[in-house]
């Protein structure tokens, strides 16, 4: 095999051998549509919001908006199941009693409370009153829709974590007592069991406070995570109420989270 030496001056040229040709086309192609793919990917990705950071914040977003975009029923449905959620696994049934007219935070809160949910400020408070199918007992459960974004709801969630604030009864939330119903007497004073979440993949505060039907004054709640474990001998344990808090809380932020999803994918 030979190969051509360039005259003086000439550029001297790489030549390819011929056996080397179709090998260096094909590799060529190759190069050219897999940066073809790569780049088309990476422009899909920006445009359409395909990474994972694009789906979590459209996510985000679309359960921030529920306040106003679906019926009471998807978020508080009339009757609620409550397989297992009883005490000692038993099943519950939940029948919703009020809804109270969506509306600011103001009214909802104890003063302590309010403040330390300040930082990611109101925008929206729903709430609806169950009671069980045996009328003794009444819950209160609300969706606070918020301003914040995924940073300020991820750092409420850790202090109240952190200083466990979900435990303190000067941060219970009010319930909503609903004149004509089996919650007319449902006032501060009846609180007994309750549970606050702070969502950090959505900009909602959920929380459920639950109590007796018959108005009775509670001088002792308890926060419903401690009234469900085993032993617990307070009133509020023994009656229950901790297991109808954190069951109705449960099943609420369920279907906030399984609305959602629909919503994400629904056109604006």
């Amino acid at each position: 095999m030979s190969f051509a030496v360039p005259e003086y001056g000439e550029r001297p040229r790489t030549l390819t051998p011929a056996w080397l040709r179709p090998r260096a086309a094909a590799a060529a192609a190759c190069l050219v549509l897999g940066l073809g793919l790569v780049g088309g990917a990476a422009t899909g990705s920006w445009l359409t919001g395909d990474g994972a950071e694009g789906k979590a914040g459209t996510g985000f977003s679309a359960a921030g908006a529920l306040w106003h975009s679906v019926p009471v029923d998807k978020l508080f449905p009339p009757t609620v199941q409550g397989t297992g959620a009883g005490p000692g696994g038993a099943d519950r049934t939940w029948t919703r009693i009020a809804v109270a007219p969506d509306s600011g935070c103001a009214e909802a809160f104890d003063p302590l409370l309010r403040k330390v949910l300040a930082p990611v400020g109101c925008r929206r408070l729903l709430r609806a009153t169950y009671t069980d199918a045996t009328q003794s007992h009444v819950t209160t459960v609300g969706l606070m829709f918020t301003k914040g974004d995924p940073a300020a709801m991820s750092a409420l969630a850790a202090r109240f974590r952190d200083e466990r604030l979900d435990r303190r009864t000067d941060l219970m939330p009010r319930p909503y007592a609903a004149k004509g119903t089996a919650a007319a007497l449902f006032g501060d004073g009846q609180r007994a069991a309750w549970t606050v979440s702070v969502l950090t993949d959505a900009p909602v505060v959920a929380y459920a406070v639950s109590g007796w039907a018959d108005g009775r004054t509670v001088d002792s709640p308890q926060p419903a995570a401690d009234a469900v474990r085993a032993g617990a001998a307070s009133a509020a344990a023994q009656a229950g109420l901790g297991q109808e808090a954190q069951g109705l809380a449960d099943r609420v932020e369920r279907r906030l989270r399984q609305t959602a999803g629909p919503a994400k994918a629904s056109p604006s």
